[in-house]
């Protein structure tokens, strides 16, 4: 029998949309009455909306054609620029939504669009020359509407709240005064102008670092015309600068750019010549740290290496300000050795990353809080794991789901720092990919260490853009005998595990016993207050066994013996679901309940495409949450009717991987997975991930009740892909899943 539920299944508050609706086994329920009773085994099961025909034609065979990736990335940078273009989103956070979106294309040009100018450059690699430029017009078109949400939209309306950012035409003489005492005691002594000759080359101009070209009239001091110069803006200089209130004026906070300050003295640089025409210019270069795996003796000492030359890779990008003369820009072309398509002119600060100074700054002045989200304390889920109670006795008797950032990251650090100050834990394992440049937790591995502890650390070095931090940890850890591994050479360890192994009973019936934790996201107690993730902490002697094989594996390098509840990739997680997704389909070809909801970051993976599209017409309803790229076309007909693909994007990151299939009536007929893994190739293949099951049926509902159905109902944060790539957002009112979230747990849910 089917249910709608009466109202959003995490709010509580308005009606539900029509679809999809919830089926409840044995009786009806709704997924906010499941969620309510925590103990209870039965199982919400996801059911198609709308419902498949009762005789559905027959379908032709094969995939529609997929969508490209690179251009499903910048669709996804266009869902979050929408945001900043929302009037009900808090003003600073628009303009933090504008600089995500600047942060997110540096990245684009550096590894995405590089890897596609590499293609191109690779015979028999499929890459066209028109791939190349419908990609690079995509992009200049994003950039330029960035702009102008930035200039038309969020500015002004900044201003209007008594937040302006001070060109040198709009300072009156005292805020000149000011600026021009803070060029001469802070500014001036860092700047070298390089005045170009045969003497005096073109110099090497880091990634992503800000310059100013400046063109010269007459003769410099030796009596030759070198026209032009090149000012490197110091990077270790603040790029907003809050003016004093006494100075900004009444009423108002006002900021300058650094590259003001510089532009309105950069003829104080050249005495003796005139300034006829400059400059900002930025150059994004490829930044993809290569290291020859098949050659190399030790990959810490290879990265350490490779990461002094990164800045200066192939130059990708070049920016400019839009008022840049023709003749410069040509000028600087060639100096990087880049096609016209490469310069990008922008109606603004060259580099907009930089405004997050601003937010920061405007956020803890009088005003700024109610320009900012609410501020959301995650939750510490006290009814599961009593505050003052051991986690290590909880864990002994169920196991305990957490999910970011509506609960609190501090219960896994707290089981660390119990494991080591507990004198029966003998050993702990973990992974480390992202865990910052601060992290209590290795600090709490160090301490293991200096108490005798056996500690080991997976350390995956090539986490990009996080390989100096994490070579910094490698050797910290090192250095009080941890014992340190990176994982498998030419594979990236992003599984996310922590193993703690205890001696436990009396003298005569010791034993050991295995806690772990295993989580969708990283061990990085800062961004689990920004992405949503789920962990997962446990005693159940499979899994924990799994995990310690998956350990001992890393270390060893030996074969590991099969495991008995965890899929791990490149071994069993890809094949694992493309048979489950198969059984779904089969179960759909009989006519039976079939269903599919994967909840994941990226779908680029070709067999797991056709996977789906295959099952979509045997007739299984599927629903893919996917935030970023995707590649599956949906909605096309007699191939991808059954298959709706949504992204949400609202105030955190989406980052939680759950997978779920159901392939009959009961109970038994459904299983649900959360894992570390995207559903990329580099992730199948490329990559050490892992995959759990969620075996309790009330945890198993909880995931479905928190993490899917709500998404699914979500009218506020959510877009649906469209067949020919594009994405229309579902509504600017109703549900909001992150929302829901936010107030169900400050509720105490």
């Amino acid at each position: 029998m089917h249910a709608e539920p009466s109202t959003p299944p995490a709010a509580g508050a308005a009606a539900a949309p029509a679809a999809p609706t919830v089926h409840a086994l044995p009786d009806p329920v709704s997924a906010a009455d499941a969620a309510a009773e925590p103990g209870s085994a039965r199982a919400v099961v996801l059911t198609p909306a709308p419902a498949a025909p009762e005789q559905p034609p027959a379908q032709p065979v094969g995939t529609p054609a997929l969508l490209d990736r690179e251009r499903s990335i910048l669709e996804f940078n266009r869902r979050v620029l929408a945001q900043a273009r929302r009037p009900d989103v808090p003003l600073l956070e628009r303009l933090r939504y504008i600089c995500i979106v600047s942060s997110n294309m540096d990245e684009f040009f550096e590894v995405r669009f590089a890897d596609v100018l590499e293609a191109f450059r690779t015979p028999g690699s499929g890459v066209t020359e028109l791939d190349v430029d419908t990609i690079a017009a995509d992009a200049h078109t994003l950039i330029d509407d960035q702009y102008a949400a930035f200039n038309d939209e969020v500015m002004p309306a900044l201003m209007q709240r008594g937040i302006v950012v001070l060109n040198h035409a709009d300072r009156d003489e005292e805020q000149r005064r000011w600026v021009s005492q803070f060029f001469h005691s802070q500014v001036r002594p860092l700047l070298v102008p390089i005045g170009l000759d045969p003497a005096h080359p073109f110099p090497v101009v880091a990634n992503k670092s800000l310059n100013f070209i400046v063109q010269l009239d007459g003769v410099d001091a030796f009596g030759r015309a070198n026209h032009i110069a090149i000012v490197k803006v110091p990077r270790v200089l603040p790029r907003v600068i809050r003016l004093p209130d006494k100075v900004a004026g009444e009423g108002r906070q006002a900021f300058v750019l650094l590259t003001s300050v510089i532009r309105a003295h950069l003829a104080e640089l050249f005495p003796g010549r005139n300034v006829e025409a400059f400059s900002q210019f930025r150059v994004t270069r490829d930044s993809d740290l290569e290291v020859d795996e098949a050659d190399l003796r030790n990959l810490r000492t290879a990265l350490r290496s490779g990461l002094t030359t990164r800045h200066f890779g192939q130059a990708i990008r070049l920016e400019v300000v839009a008022t840049c003369p023709e003749d410069l820009a040509h000028f600087l072309l060639k100096q990087f050795s880049m096609p016209s398509e490469a310069l990008y002119r922008v109606n603004g600060p060259v580099n907009l990353v930089r405004l997050n100074q601003l937010i920061d700054q405007a956020a803890d002045a009088p005003g700024g809080p109610s320009m900012r989200f609410g501020r959301h304390e995650p939750r510490w889920p006290q009814g599961r794991l009593p505050r003052g109670k051991s986690i290590l006795d909880v864990l002994r008797d169920e196991d305990v789901l957490l999910h970011h950032p509506f609960e609190s990251f501090e219960p896994v650090v707290q089981l660390l720092r119990e494991a080591v100050h507990d004198p029966q834990v003998l050993a702990i394992k973990q992974t480390v990919y992202r865990t910052g440049s601060e992290s209590p937790l290795m600090d709490l591995l160090i301490e293991a260490a200096r108490r005798g502890k056996e500690v080991l650390c997976v350390v995956e070095l090539k986490a990009r853009f996080d390989e100096e931090a994490n070579i910094n940890w490698a050797e910290r850890l090192e250095a009080v005998g941890v014992q340190v591994v990176y994982g498998i050479v030419g594979l990236k360890t992003h599984a996310k595990l922590l193993l703690v192994t205890r001696r436990e009973g009396g003298p005569a019936s010791a034993r050991l016993r295995r806690y772990a934790h295993f989580s969708t996201g990283n061990y990085n107690p800062k961004t689990a207050r920004l992405y949503t993730d789920v962990g997962y902490l446990t005693s159940d002697a499979e899994l924990t066994a799994d995990a310690d094989a998956i350990f001992l594996q890393l270390a060893s390098q030996g074969h590991s013996r099969p495991l008995k509840r965890l899929l791990q990739a490149p071994f069993t997680l890809h094949s694992q679901m493309l048979a489950l997704i198969g059984r779904v389909a089969a179960s759909a070809r009989q006519g039976k309940p079939a269903r599919i909801v994967v909840k994941v970051n990226a779908l680029t993976d070709v067999g797991l495409i056709e996977a789906l599209v295959a099952a979509g017409r045997d007739g299984a309803s599927i629903d893919l949450i996917v935030r970023g790229a995707c590649m599956l076309r949906p909605g096309v007909a007699g191939h991808t009717d059954n298959i709706r693909v949504r992204s949400v994007v609202g105030r955190f990151l989406e980052h939680t991987r759950v997978l779920y299939f159901r392939w009959g009536a009961t109970e038994a007929d459904e299983t649900l997975y959360l894992s570390s893994a995207d559903w990329m190739s580099r992730n199948m293949f490329r990559r050490i991930e892992v995959a759990w099951p969620i075996r309790s049926a009330s945890l198993r509902q909880r995931v479905i009740d928190e993490c899917l159905v709500p998404y699914l109902h979500d009218r506020q944060d959510a877009w649906m892909l469209q067949s020919d790539g594009r994405y229309e957002r579902m509504g600017n009112s109703g549900p909001s899943a992150q929302l829901a979230l936010v107030h169900r747990f400050d509720a105490g849910a």
